[in-house]
């Protein structure tokens, strides 16, 4: 059985699960000889390991340890209490299938405890054990216990949880963990390593046979075998199997274990799949027997938000579910849920460690499941497109019916004969940089140049959307990112439209660049960066923009009380104060050349 260790910062964990591994031998002798010396025994050196941990006496990463008992095997996760790190106690808390929450007699249930017991019934563990914890302190009375059995089991009520057992325990002097204390004559309960051993943990999971293909397997033109494991159910030679999201429908031929030839494979074995027939089948595909999986891109879930910046609908992020990685955004934030009083309270973004429930939007179709059926199919991380770091874990609850409405159409009239008819190849070059930087001015001018030239273009500019298309929209964070998206959606439809698409917005976000970038197209996204000193910029104020936002007349205006992320690798850097308009045109001719030249020649 897997469990896991959680609660709020101090009240013992490490200390709990190290006594309980030290009065029942279970330890290496010579970890234990490490918590004896100078005859003062510190229980929690067996799972704290990390010097930081031990020189602050705090846990900070997941500590895995085995043990064995007579009646169980069992894997811990112990985890950290401290707020900082509850994005490492909800990767412990994903393996977990029972909880064992522990907290102070003194302080009673903290909000980390009622963060940590939502996020576990969020990661779908059902079975929960609370430990009331340092009872020697409260000189092992009762009555400070039932108060705190009585609010957790009415906490566990509205939370749904399954099956619940409260046990005072000292971790410090080993009462009601491996042996009943005697101290505590009025508890008539199991204890702790009892209850473990006896705890019924049976998983729900989905009906059928799934394998998520981690990889193509082909050492020589004769063979070709798909790998995963097994995330649930048996196959076996001559079964008939379908593969999604194409739908393909094949026998298995051939069946692997390791390197070893197999009739049959069952659940969480690593395999290799050989089909009797050629299918197009790449890592993120699912192969499937007599299972209910969507295939979709709209879904309904929850997530725990663990970034320090906060999750801004609409800003893109990678989605990596199962074996599968792809484009995301959250396109609606129903509400956040008060950890405590389970109420769903209205939202426009959310903070780190809060939780949420919202509407996801994938740039592709996926393959996935219910968290309550599938964790693997079901579970999925966020991850920052610029910093790679992990932002969010979250858990689908449902399809969106919608997704199932929607239907692209062909036209006839494709996009490579709009651009054919006025001899172009169109591309969007996207102009950021401060306000007064000179971006509508060189914009206007390469446009003036373009129509010379005979060719088809449009310029958008950031004033005049805001005054039709984004006229609802302010200036926070929220409403650039919404404010970026949606010209970057127009962006794209000139671009079908075989137009030049020229925006002039100050896009101040490299995130949301990126974004545009995204929903445009790589190879028609030209990114300018007009750097002109910001002293210059405040110089060519007309509009007395900075000088208001200087006064605090103005809030969130880029440079000076909002920040500007300048581009890493802009495809053009142009300095209005050091180059004139004309070298300016020139330059972005001369790009808009080198990136759409083709056996023709040059677009320009």
């Amino acid at each position: 059985m897997k469990f896991l260790t959680c609660g709020s910062v101090d009240d013992g964990k490490s200390t709990l699960i190290g006594r309980m591994l030290y009065d029942a031998r279970l330890a290496f002798s010579d970890q234990l000889r490490e918590i004896e010396k100078d005859g003062k025994a510190d229980y929690s050196l067996l799972l704290d390991g990390l010097l930081a941990e031990r020189e602050q006496g705090i846990t900070i990463d997941v500590a895995y340890r085995y043990f064995t008992t007579e009646k169980r095997s069992f894997v811990v996760a112990d985890s950290p209490g401290h707020e900082q790190y509850t994005r490492n106690m909800a990767v412990g808390a994903s393996f977990a299938e029972l909880a064992v929450l522990l907290c102070d007699v003194r302080n009673g249930l903290k909000e980390q405890t009622y963060r940590h017991m939502r996020i576990c019934r969020m990661m779908g563990i059902d079975c929960f054990i609370l430990a009331v914890n340092k009872m020697d302190l409260a000189n092992y009375r009762d009555t400070e216990f039932l108060s705190i059995e009585a609010e957790f089991k009415k906490f566990a009520e509205n939370l749904e949880a399954g099956n619940i057992t409260v046990i005072p325990v000292s971790a410090k002097e080993g009462e009601n963990v491996t042996f009943r204390s005697e101290r505590m004559p009025w508890y008539n309960g199991k204890t702790l390593l009892q209850t473990l051993e006896e705890a019924d943990v049976t998983p729900r999971t989905g009906k059928g046979f799934v394998l998520p293909v981690q990889l193509v397997c082909r050492p020589n033109t004769d063979f070709r075998g798909f790998q995963g494991t097994v995330e649930r159910g048996y196959a076996k030679i001559g079964d008939e199997v379908t593969v999604l999201p194409s739908g393909e429908r094949a026998k298995i031929n051939e069946l692997f274990v390791g390197d070893e030839e197999s009739r049959s494979v069952s659940a969480e074995q690593a395999v290799t799949v050989c089909l009797d027939r050629d299918v197009d089948i790449s890592r993120g595909d699912v192969i499937l027997r007599e299972a209910e999986l969507a295939v979709g891109n709209i879904f309904a879930a929850s997530i725990l938000w663990t970034d320090s910046a906060p999750l801004i609908p609409n800003r893109e992020y990678f989605i990596k579910l199962g074996t599968q990685i792809a484009a995301a955004t959250v396109t609606h934030i129903k509400h956040r849920l008060d950890v405590k009083t389970g109420d769903h309270i209205a939202a426009k973004t959310l903070e780190r460690n809060e939780i949420g429930n919202c509407e996801m939007l994938a740039n592709r179709r996926i393959v996935f499941d219910t968290f309550e059926k599938s964790k693997v199919l079901g579970g999925f991380i966020l991850i920052d497109r610029v910093t790679n770091m992990t932002s969010a874990c979250g858990m689908i609850r449902h399809p969106m019916r919608r997704a199932d409405n929607l239907f692209y159409r062909e036209a006839d009239v494709t996009n490579e004969m709009r651009a054919a008819q006025k001899s172009q190849i169109p591309v969007t070059l996207w102009f950021t940089g401060l306000s007064g930087s000179g971006k509508s001015y060189v914009a206007n001018a390469l446009e003036r140049r373009l129509y010379a030239l005979g060719r088809h273009s449009v310029l958008l500019d950031g004033d005049n959307l805001r005054r039709g298309l984004n006229g609802d929209l302010g200036f926070t964070e929220i409403d650039r990112v919404e404010n970026i998206r949606r010209v970057a959606e127009v962006a794209k439809l000139m671009n079908d439209a075989g137009l030049i698409c020229l925006v002039a917005f100050i896009s101040p976000y490299d995130r949301d660049r990126e974004h545009a970038r995204s929903i445009i197209g790589g190879n028609k996204f030209i990114l300018v960066h007009i750097s002109t000193p910001i002293d210059i910029c405040e110089q060519r104020d007309v509009k007395g923009l900075y000088e208001k936002a200087r006064s605090g007349k103005i809030t969130n205006f880029t440079g000076v009380n909002a920040p500007y992320e300048i581009p890493p690798f802009p495809n053009v850097t142009i300095d209005t104060s050091v180059q004139n308009i004309e070298e300016s045109v020139e330059i972005l001719l001369q790009t808009i050349n080198d990136i759409t030249k083709n056996k023709k020649g040059e677009l320009l």
